[in-house]
């Protein structure tokens, strides 16, 4: 089931749809063939719905507070009502602090990061895959957009760190469960890329031989792997090494190397952003 291609004619919702990378994966379901695409964000998604709704695709979008799960909830049933189901989710947005923990203010850094990063993708999965399950003649997809920082600690990023291990860790383990209960119709990726450049990371360096990722680059990876069901893409290759060397090295050499070699403990020294919301 996991070599169907699941875009043509299928509905697709994807969260922080008003730019950047949500923005790029919307353009990609329409050119597609998908027959719907809900676009859900705090910011406003009416003129891409607009712009995107001139191919004959349904596109709808739907403001909503991903740090809310009643909003959550609440948009979840509307779009389940307009659209008929879903059957590709897309857990795209995500906020980042760059600072040391200690200044990371404990509702608006610690726990906000949290619920947008990570319980919001986890709460509207929730909504929507009992009727996915269900559905059980339909091959279905679960895109989660997670983080190289989530494979490495790394220093000015321990809650977004944190927040990734997390989504992570969920996405893996929902894949299993899914596969061990039958419902193999429902594949689930986890994409984790280094640096992306949406305007996010503004400052960050990339750690030696990993460049920055253009979003075209990245959601083109992750949505390729997202259509062949691949469990997880990782992107670029210095991910996985740094994966496997952090594996197998003690924690004092992997620090020695992560510090002076590859410069990973030093790619956020220069970190500006561009705002709370991505």
């Amino acid at each position: 089931m996991a070599q169907i291609d699941p875009v043509p004619n299928s509905r697709v919702l994807i969260t922080g749809a008003a730019r950047g990378m949500g923005e790029l994966y919307a353009r990609r379901a329409v050119a597609g063939g998908a027959r719907a695409v809900a676009l859900l964000d705090v910011a406003d998604t009416a003129p891409l719905a607009a712009e995107l709704a001139r191919s004959g695709v349904q596109v709808r979008g739907y403001r909503v507070d991903l740090s809310d799960r009643e909003d959550i909830a609440r948009v979840a049933s509307a779009v389940t009502e307009d659209c008929g189901g879903i059957d590709i989710i897309i857990n795209n947005a995500g906020i980042v602090r760059g600072a040391p923990f200690w200044e990371h203010d404990p509702e608006r850094d610690i726990e906000g990061t949290l619920r947008v990063n990570t319980l919001a993708a986890m709460w509207l999965t929730r909504e929507l895959l009992p009727a996915m399950i269900a559905d059980g003649d339909t091959p279905k997809r679960v895109l989660n957009i997670a983080s190289a920082a989530g494979t490495l600690a790394n220093p000015n990023m321990s809650v977004y760190a944190a927040s990734k291990w997390a989504m992570i860790g969920w996405s893996e383990s929902l894949r299993l469960e899914l596969e061990s209960h039958g419902h193999r119709h429902i594949a689930v990726t986890t994409f984790c890329p280094s640096y992306v450049s949406t305007g996010m990371f503004a400052g960050a360096r990339g750690p030696l031989l990993t460049p920055i990722l253009t979003p075209r680059q990245a959601t083109q990876a992750a949505w390729q792997g997202m259509r062949r069901g691949t469990p997880m893409v990782l992107r670029p290759w210095t991910v996985k090494l740094a994966m496997a060397l952090r594996g197998v090295l003690p924690t004092r050499p992997w620090d020695a190397l992560a510090r002076h070699v590859f410069k990973v403990y030093s790619s956020m020294d220069r970190f500006t952003g561009r705002g709370p919301k991505d």
